[in-house]
């Protein structure tokens, strides 16, 4: 079977590749047969790591054409970033997901 691997281990890189592996191997095996992932063994038990976007433990099996992501942790709380990004604009951040037209202030 084919699995594509991805991860990022510093900001603005990013590791991509494919891998010919048998039916059945886990999402850990497929890590330590990735030749590109190698200076990051040491750090797998403390890593995130999903396929298609959704966290799965490392015994998951693995099937045809997975996407298996391996996951940096977070160096700033969303919520802070958000705050110093509003410090730095003097104005608010306005979400184009949640508009305020509409809303009155009385």
């Amino acid at each position: 079977m084919r699995v594509e691997l991805v991860c990022s281990p510093v900001a603005g890189e990013v590791r991509q590749g494919w891998l010919e592996l048998p039916e059945g191997t886990s999402i850990e095996e497929a890590l330590r047969a990735w030749p590109e992932f190698a200076d990051q063994l040491p750090l797998l038990p403390t890593l995130k790591v999903g396929v298609w976007g959704r966290l799965r433990p490392l015994d998951t099996p693995l099937r045809e054409r997975d996407r298996i992501e391996v996951y940096r942790p977070l160096t700033v709380d969303p919520k802070e970033a958000r705050r110093q990004r509003y410090q730095a604009r003097g104005e608010r951040i306005v979400s184009r997901h949640r508009p305020l037209a509409g809303k009155s202030s009385r």
